[in-house]
């Protein structure tokens, strides 16, 4: 699936968000929400460690790489992920997660960044046609509403000055128009993760300023929590029964190889505690075996913060 679509928004915040509480059902039209017409400078991201946090974050990617053994593949695949604890804590375990990937459709959440913050600068509200496309390409993934918001955005030069203010370091877009095909790590996705849902653990040291006021960054989650229903798989296996989640999926299969390209990143819930996991791989077999295979390392990852 997925190849190849930035305007502008913002206005005066002029009554309350609902960009809470929205789970992984399906329904929900997005909705217009004003946004504050600033947009603050780039930001680095994460806080500075203090010397035990450092030594646990060592732990937790030792942990995480041991959880995995037993799930990684043999033959061409290779996954890539980074989990954080979202709540007042400052958690986190990555493997591998500089690694470069293609985004097949997870990018879909960066280019709807990168049009927010035009639209902030700018200092107006997205447009009708502009929400239209937002909802068809995050809800529903669709492919044609994403290449008319990469054409708004500038395409891969706008995508890339959008990620110096989110902080993504090790993203490149998709030449060519070949949005699908932008480069990521499963580090950069935490960061853009982050960016989003940030502001929702009040107490988390983790949240970074990343340019996006607090109205945008209700509207993105509310598009993520408000996936169709044929497209909640992914790292939504790693939630308990009765929580919320907000996510994206990405899937592509290689022309040239016939190998499949499958991402999932996003917000769940284990326990009421919300945990950020990006799941990059490629070089599977079918979309059922990277399906499988992404679910079992979210499932693995998110384990090894709430263990």
């Amino acid at each position: 699936m997925h190849r190849n679509g930035l305007a502008a928004w913002a206005a005066l915040l002029t009554g309350t968000l609902v960009g809470t509480l929205i789970g992984c059902s399906p329904g929900g039209a997005g909705q217009a929400v004003p946004v504050a017409a600033t947009a603050s400078a780039a930001s680095s991201g994460e806080a500075s460690a203090s010397a035990p946090d450092e030594e646990v974050s060592v732990d937790r990617d030792d942990a995480l790489a041991n959880a995995l053994k037993p799930l990684l593949p043999d033959g061409d695949a290779r996954v890539s992920v980074a989990v954080a604890a979202l709540d007042g804590a400052t958690d986190r375990a990555v493997y591998d997660g500089t690694s470069a990937f293609d985004t097949a459709s997870i990018v879909k959440v960066d280019i709807l960044a990168a049009l927010l913050l035009r639209a902030q600068d700018a200092g107006r509200a997205l447009t009708s046609q502009e929400r239209a496309y937002a909802t068809a390409m995050i809800e529903n993934s669709d492919n044609a509403s994403a290449t008319a918001l990469w054409e708004a955005i500038g395409g891969a030069d706008g995508l890339d000055a959008a990620n110096l203010t989110l902080g993504l370091t090790g993203t490149r877009a998709g030449a060519g128009g070949e949005w699908g095909l932008t480069q990521t790590t499963a580090a950069d996705q935490l960061t853009l993760l982050r960016a989003v849902f940030g502001t929702e653990g009040a107490e988390s040291t983790e949240s970074a300023d990343s340019g996006l006021s607090e109205a945008s960054r209700a509207y993105v989650a509310g598009l993520m929590g408000r996936i169709a229903s044929d497209q909640r798989w992914g790292v939504s296996a790693a939630a308990d029964s009765a929580s919320v989640c907000a996510l994206k999926n990405g899937w592509l299969p290689r022309s040239a190889t016939g190998l499949w390209d499958i991402n999932s990143v996003g917000r769940v819930s284990v326990g009421g505690k919300r945990y950020l996991v990006s799941v990059l791989s490629d070089g599977n077999p079918t979309k059922e075996a990277g399906v499988a295979l992404v679910e079992g390392i979210a499932k693995a990852a998110v384990s090894v913060l709430t263990g």
